[in-house]
């Protein structure tokens, strides 16, 4: 049997069949409407299959099932079974998730243990950890469809399963059959802060902590290594774009709930090590440390800060080495390293802002304070005022609350950097910046707000996210280089200069494979000119799940990235499902965690682009984005996804605070629509579009000198990744579901042309890569895909049935718009990566 054969025997064993197991324990619970429904599910099953592969509708699919199965005689009968399908199958996702999570370490094995038994720690390898790190950003963005109770007992059943504990199963199984899965109202942005930092305190506390010190001793060193090795970031409670409900009341609580959490963990830490450290001479100052931690939790006012508990923890270490043999040093050193880790704030909180608000809010500001009219001023003027001229402006004086509470905000940056330390809040990104004095805005908004240069203690942020931003990102950075007064607050930070690229805009704005090569090229440039002015350069890139948002084989491309893009920190943003289904368990964030650090080692024997490649690599691109613009520039294309898509419904399910589009606006407008609800919308009618669209055109183009792509695929771990990741996306693709709009009178040949590109596509990339199906050489994760798309296609055939019915305007209207906005829930579950 070979490696691939042993593969597909363990996951059959570890996971599809304890899942039939497990499964077919829903049919036996005390619940007589899920016993009933349960044994229908098979049968709706299959009939779908067969329907689609004789290009039958999900109407056909559904009437033929009512007809053939059942003996529902009314349309409320009729809605009372769909919904209880509905929800049957949404717990079968449960199952399988938590099924297949129990075995994640079955089929992963962490890389740095191998990496250090295989490597010489020589001062090469001590100078690459010492100056690396990886910061993952945990943001509020919406794609999380399991509320908290369903995550608990998700928990619950993981380790039962593990453990194959059948009893406790049968109860988690109990618990999930009566625990709702939707949530009435919309969560605010602190309930959204409160799901991700109970993730902090339960996962990574202890994850990041047992790596951190794992790593310290390998390289033979003390805690004090390398803090910024292992990073969090935080954005619920600071992301302003887009989101009303994020105010500055908001900003301060997050942060204080940041810094408290990281203290319960102290706390309960240093209760446990002090039943091992019980000594005399060792008493007195850690029950001094423990009673300023309890103190620190109950009595807001008071401020310990990470420092003070820094000394007291070193003195007590000092106090094992001389008089009690160093006993339970090593313990003591992995508390040590976590305070360096976590600091007293558990995780940066970023701020994040849309340019187009902070314009209009100087736009008023020059004209209250300074009787300037802002659109009149030039260039050199504008950058004159942001830059030179400092006030205190009140907010009392405004009477737009968002102006208002910016300013509010940016003045308490100051007071939570006193409490929590400098590196709680020290980064303030603008989204879609396209000149310099969207940057210098922040920069002046600090001036007018009391700051002196010298206080000024935040790192401003770029965030280039259209294929306009990136093509200006190079002058917008020289230009802000070259400026004096920013150049000296850059010497003020370190030299370091932050910028964030945007993979989901860039990807809904040029297409797959332009916005990434685009990313990839921005990179290249800015790296070199940074290198060029002595400022070291730190990428972020805004990240989602599916490969069309950024997200899928994330390492692959981390460690493809040559010696010509700056690369001695990985900062990406990390967001709902890819919380829970990636970094979600203590395993899977470990090997995650392992894997991105692995990235940076890898990355230094990258080879750079040679010139041929890069031209040929331009080429694909241009080529693709042509084919991708055509697409966009349609006049049926934003009709077809608010008609033929969920996307209205999106905004429904009450799973983020903010809203799905920038704007309160009632025509759509593709570029102040979100681009999760915008990649959501294609992958719940299994198209898929964002994540390989126009891949297949380019490549066809060069089918008489097909060689030259092979050979770019050969030697560039880059485009291999895209590849990977864009026959992801295809692999998640069924064209047969929604095979009946081929006939549509409107959409019908727009429909068939985006199955031509599919096709396209199929045929070019299983070329390419020499397989007879997608996903080929990946078999434990084809057969992943293939097991969740086999539970969930019935809730397919139910929500494009509604969905038909919805289009024929049917008096049922609102009841079946609920039917489609329930079957989000499990089709977005089911996929892990789809928003």
């Amino acid at each position: 049997m070979n490696q691939r054969e042993d593969k597909l025997e363990l996951f059959r064993n570890q996971i599809t069949n304890k899942y039939l197991i497990y499964n077919s324990l829903f049919t036996n619970l005390p619940n007589e409407n899920i016993k009933h429904t349960g044994i229908y599910i098979p049968l709706l099953q299959k009939l779908s299959h067969r329907y689609y592969q004789e290009k039958k509708s999900p109407e056909q699919v559904i009437q033929d099932f009512f007809k053939q199965h059942t003996r529902v005689e009314n349309k409320d009968e009729e809605f009372d079974f769909l919904f209880r399908m509905v929800q049957y199958i949404e717990r079968q996702v449960v199952l399988f998730d938590s099924v297949e999570d129990a075995s994640f370490s079955d089929f992963n094995k962490a890389g740095i243990d191998a990496f250090f038994e295989k490597s010489i720690i020589d001062e090469e390898t001590l100078n690459h950890f010492k100056n690396f790190g990886v910061r993952v950003v945990f943001t509020a963005h919406p794609t999380q469809f399991y509320p908290n109770s369903v995550q608990s007992i998700m928990h619950q059943l993981r380790e039962s399963i593990k453990i194959n504990q059948i009893e406790q199963v049968d109860k988690s199984l109990q618990q999930l059959a009566f625990t709702p899965f939707i949530n009435h109202q919309k969560p605010t942005p602190f309930d959204e802060a409160k799901s991700i930092i109970f993730y902090l305190r339960y996962v990574y506390y202890q994850t990041l902590g047992r790596l951190y010190h794992k790593i310290c001793n390998q390289l033979n060193v003390g805690p004090e290594f390398n803090p910024s090795l292992l990073q969090l970031g935080f954005w619920p409670g600071g992301d302003r774009d887009g989101n009303p409900f994020v105010n500055a009341s908001i900003t301060l609580e997050v942060a204080n709930e940041l810094r408290t959490t990281v203290m319960k963990c102290y706390y309960h830490h240093l209760k446990w090590l002090m039943r091992k450290v019980s000594f005399r001479k060792t008493q007195e100052p850690l029950n001094t440390l423990k009673k300023q931690l309890y103190n620190q939790i109950f009595q807001k006012k008071k401020t310990l800060t990470s420092t003070h508990i820094l000394n007291t923890l070193e003195e007590v270490k000092a106090l094992l080495i001389s008089d009690y043999n160093s006993l339970f040093l090593d313990e003591i050193n992995d508390f040590i390293g976590r305070i360096h880790l976590f600091g007293a704030h558990f995780a940066s909180l970023d701020i994040r802002q849309d340019s187009s608000v902070h314009s209009d809010m100087i736009t008023q500001l020059v004209q209250k304070e300074f009787k300037l009219d802002w659109q009149k001023l030039n260039l050199e003027e504008k950058i004159e005022v942001l830059t030179q001229r400092s006030i205190l402006a009140e907010e009392a004086y405004y009477e737009d609350e968002l102006f208002a509470d910016t300013l509010r905000n940016v003045k308490q940056i100051r007071k939570i950097q006193e409490k929590n330390g400098k590196k709680s809040i020290h980064r303030y990104i603008i989204s879609n910046t396209e000149n310099i004095v969207d940057v210098l805005t922040v920069y002046g908004l600090f001036k007018f707000c009391g700051y002196e240069d010298n206080k000024i203690n935040i790192d401003i942020v770029p965030l280039f996210e259209t294929m306009e931003g990136m093509k200006n990102a190079l002058y917008v950075m020289e230009e802000l280089y070259k400026n004096p007064t920013y150049s000296a607050h850059l010497k003020r930070r370190n030299n370091e200069q932050h910028i964030m690229l945007g993979f989901s805009d860039g990807t809904k704005d040029g297409g797959y494979l332009k916005a990434n090569w685009e990313i990839y090229n921005t990179k290249e440039v800015l790296t070199a000119l940074s290198r060029k002015y002595g400022i070291k350069v730190i990428f972020f890139d805004g990240r989602g799940g599916p490969p069309a948002r950024g997200g899928g084989k994330t390492h692959q491309f981390y460690a493809s990235q040559g010696p010509e893009i700056e690369n001695k920190n990985i900062q990406l943003t990390i967001q709902g499902q890819t919380i829970t289904s990636v970094f979600g368990t203590h395993d899977q964030a470990t090997y995650n965690f392992e894997q991105l650090l692995l990235s940076g080692v890898k990355s230094l024997q990258s080879k750079k682009f040679e010139p041929e490649m890069k031209d040929l690599m331009s080429d694909l691109a241009q080529m693709s984005y042509q084919k991708y613009l055509s697409l966009k520039n349609h006049p049926l294309f934003p009709s077809y996804l608010e008609e033929m898509t969920p996307l209205k419904q999106y905004g429904a399910t009450n799973i983020g605070s903010r809203p799905t589009k920038r704007k309160n606006s009632s025509k759509l407008e593709l570029k102040d629509l979100r681009a999760i609800p915008f990649v959501g919308s294609w992958s719940m009618i299994r198209q898929n579009i964002p994540g390989y669209y126009g891949v297949g055109t380019a490549l066809e183009k060069y089918e008489n000198d097909f060689g030259k792509v092979e050979a770019l695929y050969q030697k560039s771990d880059f485009f291999k990744s895209l590849i990977h990741n864009s026959i992801m996306s295809m692999k998640k693709t069924y064209f047969p579901l929604t095979a009946y709009m081929a006939e549509h009178s409107t959409y019908g040949e727009f429909w068939k042309e985006l199955r031509r590109e599919y096709l396209l596509t199929k045929k070019w990339v299983l070329k390419l890569t020499h397989q007879e199906e997608l996903m080929e050489n990946e078999p434990r994760a084809r057969m992943s895909i293939s097991a969740r798309e086999k539970i969930i296609l019935p809730l397919l055939s139910i929500q494009q049935y509604a969905l038909i019915q919805m289009q024929k305007n049917d008096s049922d209207y609102e009841t079946y718009e609920k039917l489609v906005i329930r079957c989000l829930f499990g089709n977005i579950n089911a996929s892990r990566n789809s928003a």
